[in-house]
């Protein structure tokens, strides 16, 4: 029983019962899907993780690096006060383009920063502008530059912000020090930082389900920037 159709199918029935998505997010989907946009966004249950997480933490202002079509994004910036901000960074112009239009959807974007460009590039313009500190940080990008996107999220922190990692796990692969993949060299690397900086207080959890085996990792950050 312990296959990915079970993890699927549990996440399925988990989504049902508890109500994690709702039309607007299926329809999220569902134009991210006719647009070509790859499928590689958070699951239901996973959303609905991030966005507790934000109102547990009464996050007012959020950073979100990689925004695909907007499906994480929009579970975010729900859990956002009305006058809260969320500014996401998306390096591909179509897939920016899908998740504006599923942002004016949802009733959202007047709460969304949408960024298009290599997200390097556009993090030290948000320092020069002001726009931090973030109250979380959530990094699910390309896993090549999460060790640089980790060192960006500490310097527009605060004591108190939280960084979320997805793809951590790799399907076990992270665990392989000389594995071919550079996306999994990327996380290992990533992995390490987190472990040496003693500004921050972190784990990592493993996750199955309609995803397949993956996981998360969580750092609290403990002095400011």
């Amino acid at each position: 029983m312990n296959s990915e159709q079970t993890w699927s199918a549990v996440d399925e029935y988990l989504g049902d019962l508890l109500g994690t998505d709702d039309a607007v997010l299926k329809d999220a989907l569902a134009a991210s899907a006719e647009g070509g946009l790859p499928e590689i966004q958070v699951s239901a249950t996973q959303g609905k993780l991030l966005h507790l997480l934000a109102r547990l933490h009464g996050a007012r202002h959020i950073l979100e690096l990689g925004t695909l079509g907007g499906y994480s994004t929009i579970w975010l910036a729900r859990a956002l006060p009305t006058d809260g901000q969320l500014v996401t960074l998306e390096y591909e112009p179509k897939h920016a383009e899908v998740a504006r239009r599923n942002f004016q959807r949802a009733g959202v974007a007047s709460l969304i920063d949408l960024r298009v460009g290599a997200a390097l590039d556009i993090l030290p313009q948000l320092e020069k502008e002001g726009r931090c500190p973030f109250d979380l940080i959530f990094i699910d990008a390309d896993k090549d530059n999460y060790p640089d996107y980790f060192r960006w999220a500490l310097r527009l922190s605060r004591r108190g912000t939280v960084i979320i990692a997805d793809n951590v796990i790799r399907k076990g692969a992270v665990i392989e020090p000389d594995h071919s993949d550079p996306r999994v060299q990327g996380v290992r690397r990533f992995l390490d930082l987190v472990a040496a900086e003693p500004r921050v207080s972190a784990t990592a959890i493993q996750t199955v389900g309609a995803k397949g085996y993956d996981g998360f990792a969580f750092a609290l950050v403990n002095a400011d920037a």
